[in-house]
């Protein structure tokens, strides 16, 4: 069953995040992470305004998404970002009932 990994950042410092965001790619198709959105047009609907750059990627699996989040080569990446440069919400999700239809 599908995983989603849900981001929502504020970008404090965007030179020093390029330099996460570089990483990424790469990274994720080890785990065969494919991106379903990114900073693109967005409306908030419910919550606070303070992130404004929204992410979700698809998992094959939610093994393989929390191995991804949790790798040693993602936690490099990561801590371009954790320094200060990005403030990020993430979650995993498993996808439900509704991604079996």
């Amino acid at each position: 069953m599908p995983a989603y990994w849900v981001a929502r950042s504020k970008i404090n410092d965007p030179v020093e995040y390029k330099k996460y965001t570089d990483l990424i790619p790469a990274i994720l198709a080890k785990y065969g992470g494919k991106v379903l959105a990114r900073g693109g047009r967005h409306q908030i609907m419910e919550g606070p305004d303070k992130f404004h750059r929204f992410v979700v990627i698809e998992f094959p699996t939610f093994e393989q998404g929390v191995a991804c989040f949790t790798s040693d080569e993602y936690n490099r990446a990561a801590a371009f970002r954790r320094g200060g440069a990005g403030e990020v919400e993430t979650i995993i999700v498993e996808g439900g009932e509704a991604t079996k239809r």
